[in-house]
């Protein structure tokens, strides 16, 4: 557990830098996730051959990050950690994230990485407050796919107030994962959310979905029931199929509950209900 200082809050914030990569105060803690600051043109590698080349611009590099508490990665492929990351990141700055990206990332220098296993938890302490991160399984490959694309993350992220004893906010962020039933532990093991972000996108590899399109994500939506849902990774790279508004369309269509919070590249939104 990292102890860190500063004063409690509640407020809950994201700024959106685009793909995932998302600026999260949350309390008194800020995290980066997925960092990606390629420009518009260049290409991210995604391993054997396979490339993405970036259609937008990034609302944030790293010369404009604050203090970071840590930094949350679902999986290492290069629209979510690039050759920007790696070279302009501090190396000291805590990176929870999976066990194979965890060994690529210590072999980049980087000295503090938490690699977790499906459903154990990273905290972050300050005073009385603690963030606590879970892992939750993702299926980013399909069938023989698996075993070419890396292993991927969901992270549940909880603010938990006064020594463990009141979680004041509870998120979801799916990481590059298909929907499976199974990701109805998410409910089960930690509890009601406060907002999920799902990656979205329907994601094409080698001619296969390996993200969320619009159905699956509503699907998601549909199985968790969260009160708040902030779409993310769906229009930033030449792989993406399945745009925003199919998503939102779907929602409404389907009736489901709660709202869909869209959020523009550089914008500041709450994340809260």
């Amino acid at each position: 557990m990292a102890q860190l200082s500063g004063q409690p809050t509640d407020d809950v914030t994201m700024t959106f830098g685009g793909t995932a990569t998302m600026l999260l105060r949350i309390g008194g803690f800020t995290l980066l996730t997925d960092p990606n600051f390629l420009h518009r043109g260049q290409r991210a590698r995604l391993g054997y051959g396979l490339r993405a080349r970036r259609l937008t611009e990034p609302a944030l590099q790293p010369t404009q990050l604050p203090q970071l508490d840590g930094i949350l990665l679902s999986h290492m492929h290069g629209d979510h950690w690039d050759r920007i990351a790696t070279r302009s990141l501090p190396k000291e700055t805590p990176v929870v994230t999976t066990q194979e990206a965890a060994r690529c990332l210590s072999g980049r220098g980087f000295t503090a990485t938490a690699d977790l296993r499906p459903w154990q938890t990273h905290e972050f302490s300050r005073g009385p407050d603690t963030l606590r991160i879970t892992a939750v399984p993702g299926v980013h490959g399909p069938g023989p796919l698996a075993k070419v694309l890396p292993a991927v993350m969901g992270s549940v992220v909880e603010l938990i107030r006064g020594g463990g004893a009141e979680v004041v906010w509870r998120g979801y962020i799916s990481g590059d994962t298909l929907y499976r039933p199974f990701l109805g532990e998410v409910l089960d093991r930690c509890g009601p959310l406060d907002v999920l972000i799902p990656h979205l996108g329907g994601t094409k590899a080698l001619g296969v979905t390996v993200t969320m399109d619009a159905r699956q994500g509503a699907d998601l939506v549909e199985l968790l029931k969260p009160p708040v849902t902030v779409p993310v990774h769906y229009d930033d790279y030449d792989r993406f199929r399945s745009p925003l508004g199919d998503f939102v369309a779907e929602v409404g269509r389907r009736a489901l509950p709660g709202t869909v919070r869209t959020v523009q590249r550089g914008d500041t939104i709450s994340l809260r209900a």
